[in-house]
């Protein structure tokens, strides 16, 4: 009798450990893999504040995104059974950086798109502005002695007390002191205030290999427009998403607001693609994923960049959509296209 017990213990252990083992591969494993899925069509307005807007807005003007996660093995035999289902080698995603590098990196160029946005907003709207730097930006952390106080995605609000213009102006400011000295650097992380005193480490100039003083982290400037009347302030929430495919979008919701008027003639609009201050639209990733996005958001017309036009035409046929695909090279083919859109009855 106790035999017969003992192995149904047994049994039961093994097969609770057989349990274990199959949900931590299925779930908890990593693996080398990414998987695309079609992500969301989201209305800007709600993320865009424009300073005495015209909000005669019957329509919106929605951005699309991607859906990218790194995979389980769950998710990849999920993905077997889903058509708009993609996956991909992470290698492909992250090239050398580390998942928190190009997570910065993505959220640096959100900031960029809607810097760039606002400038090709001002300028088709005729207000006057001009660009300030607004602070500085760690992208990452390559040496290993400030790895504790950096981090990735970090803002750079002053070193000695002092508000940075620019990578310039902090070099000159460190030349001043010496490899080994210390500086009182304030952070931002997590919307948190954060102080550190941050040893100087030895850095290269890029330019003459010269060795000189530095905190040891990749940065970059990210800009701040502000327009030369009053009045005419934008400003963003945060959208929780990175990089800078939302432009074009972004765009025509600030110049919808800037201008009288509805232009989105109470239709539903997405679109994708880059912006530039000079409202140049540029190609972006995944338009397959993003068309399908928007026609479950029932969009009626989606702005793709020209050099994206084939593979999304591609992808609308394949989903049988009705939504117009409109080809744009710049902000005024938008634009030009939306004036020529009949009011919705």
């Amino acid at each position: 009798m106790r035999q017969q017990k003992r192995r149904v213990g047994f049994r039961a252990i093994a097969y609770l450990f057989t349990l274990v083992v199959i949900l931590y591969v299925t779930v908890f494993m990593n693996t080398p893999y990414i998987v695309y899925q079609p992500g969301s069509a989201s209305e800007v307005a709600p993320m865009i504040k424009v300073q005495n807007a015209d909000k005669d807005e019957k329509g919106t003007f929605m951005m699309t995104t991607v859906s990218a996660s790194y995979a389980n093995v769950a998710l990849l035999i999920a993905s077997l059974f889903n058509s708009y289902s993609e996956v991909v080698l992470k290698e492909t995603r992250l090239g050398d950086k580390t998942e928190q590098e190009y997570a910065a990196e993505q959220v640096y160029y959100m900031n960029s798109s809607q810097s760039f946005a606002v400038q090709a907003a001002y300028h088709a709207a005729n207000v006057p502005y001009e660009d300030v730097v607004d602070y500085l930006y760690v992208f990452s952390v390559p040496d290993t002695d400030n790895q504790g106080q950096f981090q990735p995605g970090d803002k750079i609000i002053s070193v000695q007390g002092k508000h940075i213009a620019d990578p310039e102006t902090l070099s000159a400011l460190l030349s001043t002191s010496k490899i080994g000295d210390q500086v009182a650097v304030v952070l931002q992380r997590g919307g948190k205030e954060i102080k550190e005193q941050v040893t100087l480490v030895e850095v290269k100039d890029k330019d003459t290999a010269a060795v000189k003083p530095g905190l040891g982290v990749v940065i970059g400037a990210v800009q701040k427009v502000k327009p030369k009347v009053a009045g005419k302030d934008v400003s963003f929430v945060d959208t929780n998403v990175g990089g800078p495919s939302a432009g074009l979008m972004f765009t025509m919701e600030i110049y919808n607001q800037l201008t009288p008027g509805d232009l989105s003639k109470g239709h539903r609009i997405a679109g994708t693609g880059t912006i530039d201050a000079d409202g140049n639209v540029g190609a972006i990733g995944g338009v397959k994923h993003k068309i399908v996005a928007a026609d479950r958001e029932k969009a009626e017309v989606f702005f793709v960049p020209v050099k994206n036009y084939d593979e999304a035409k591609a992808r609308a046929d394949k989903i049988g959509t009705d939504m117009k695909l409109v080809p744009v090279s710049t902000l005024n083919d938008a634009l030009e296209y939306m004036e020529k859109l009949p009011v919705t009855p």
